[in-house]
């Protein structure tokens, strides 16, 4: 830690509490203490003050922890202990981590956990524009039409804004394979019920260069030398600024 200090926010994300954005809200109701006062937003750790969140300790995290996890579905993608169905409870990690954006509670697949703050917000930020893929089955025939549609860009009122346009490919009648570079809440649910298509199980099997692979349902493994070295390749020249949308 450098003279200057750390934000607070950064240092509870280095430290693999939670992401820069959960640590604001936990700033912000009064969790976060530094030695003995409590923290406001914007402070800034310096080498001989202590952290506390809930009353424990926290030390920033110097081994770099990254994991692919298999989410089942059912499990919430937070570190928020007040979730009984939280994906740090779940997945019972023996270090401090978090997850890497979202994947909704009805979904499974590939989610990333770390302990790296700047990792989280250099690949989850939209303006960066790094690609996720899913694997989608719906409740009926899936048309030509309806994949030129998704293709496109899909008007979503609820959320004031139309999709960007996106990679689709049809797999099997009602089953189709869908590369987003956004996370808007819920998409592709959405995306699907404005054309009267309902999800019947929705698959996250890559992100960027990390996939889900022939990982078993509701198991982790540490992503691989080669992955991170590549992952970090990618992320080079993204903004860190904290995520502002998750998907």
């Amino acid at each position: 830690m450098d003279e200057a200090g750390i934000r607070i926010n950064k240092y509870l994300s280095e430290s693999g509490v939670c992401s820069r954005r959960e640590a604001d809200r936990m700033i912000e109701a009064g969790r976060v203490k530094i030695d003995k006062r409590t923290a406001v937003m914007g402070d800034r750790v310096f080498a001989a003050q202590k952290v506390y969140f809930d009353g424990k300790e926290v030390r920033c995290e110097e081994e770099r922890i990254l994991l692919a996890l298999y989410k089942p579905r059912g499990i919430v993608c937070t570190a928020e202990k007040r979730e009984p169905d939280n994906v740090v409870d779940y997945l019972g990690y023996p270090r401090r981590v978090y997850p890497v954006g979202r994947l909704d509670k009805d979904s499974e697949g590939l989610l990333l956990m770390t302990n790296q703050g700047d990792i989280v917000n250099k690949m989850m930020r939209a303006g960066n524009r790094h690609e996720k893929e899913y694997l989608v089955t719906v409740n009926r025939t899936v048309t030509d039409f309806f994949l030129r549609g998704l293709a496109g860009g899909v008007p979503l009122a609820e959320l004031g804004v139309t999709t960007r346009r996106c990679k689709v490919q049809k797999v099997s009648s009602r089953q189709f394979r869908i590369i987003l570079t956004q996370g808007l809440n819920r998409q592709i649910r959405r995306m699907c019920a404005y054309f009267g298509y309902r999800v019947e199980k929705l698959v996250r099997v890559r992100i960027m260069n990390i996939e889900l692979g022939d990982l078993e349902y509701g198991a982790y493994r540490p992503v691989t030398e080669d992955e991170y070295r590549t992952l970090q390749r990618l992320i080079q020249r993204s903004s860190n600024l904290p995520v502002r949308s998750r998907s």
